[in-house]
């Protein structure tokens, strides 16, 4: 007696509507987060470090010694990264978008390799005593920080960034007496206008 045939192997089901629907919203919306801006800058953060900064360059223009100087700005930059990242996760809260979506992580991915590069900077230049270019340092490289990360947001950031950039590069060719000038104007007065303006525009 001859052998039957064993029954075809059924098809595959093709999945249900619903889960096709489910993928496809997964697509557009991973599109859409990959093309969109980085909005999570706070205005108001950039204002209170401005502030901050002010107050930094006026106690730090009375001190008697170069470690005392730059005790006071490292605190200030320290003050400066908390206030900053914690006006950010407030934004972040109060707006429903997420801090570190892909565009967050893109605009961190740029500002980072300056501030580390700049942090190495400033080890380097204050064991070889070259205090004075501390400041165009700071500025150039913090500025260069916000113009990358800047690409990846709204366009007043990286205008931002190049207005430290500007002035940290007059810092370098300034004479070491106008340091904390330069320092207030940036780190103040950058923060300060800028601020008012990305708070006013773009929502705190």
């Amino acid at each position: 007696m001859a052998l039957q045939d064993p029954l075809p192997a059924r098809p595959p089901r093709p999945p249900a509507l619903h889960e096709r629907a489910m993928d496809n919203l997964r697509f557009i919306r991973d599109a859409m987060e990959g093309a969109s801006r980085f909005t999570g800058v706070s205005g108001w953060g950039e204002v209170a470090v401005g502030a901050t900064a002010l107050a930094a360059a006026l106690i730090a223009h009375g001190r008697a010694t170069r470690e005392g100087w730059l005790a006071v700005w490292l605190a200030e930059g320290a003050l400066a990264a908390i206030l900053t990242l914690g006006a950010m996760l407030y934004k972040a809260r109060v707006t429903g978008h997420p801090l570190l979506s892909k565009p967050g992580q893109r605009f961190v991915l740029g500002l980072a390799p300056p501030l580390v590069v700049g942090a190495l900077l400033t080890a380097v230049l204050v064991r070889d005593g070259h205090f004075a270019a501390l400041p165009g340092t700071w500025l150039l490289l913090y500025g260069t920080g916000i113009v990358t990360g800047g690409a990846f947001s709204d366009r007043i950031v990286p205008v931002m960034g190049a207005s430290f950039m500007a002035l940290g590069t007059a810092a370098l060719f300034s004479p070491p007496a106008w340091a904390d000038h330069y320092l207030a104007a940036g780190f103040g007065g950058v923060n300060l206008l800028f601020g008012a303006l990305i708070a006013r525009r773009h929502g705190g």
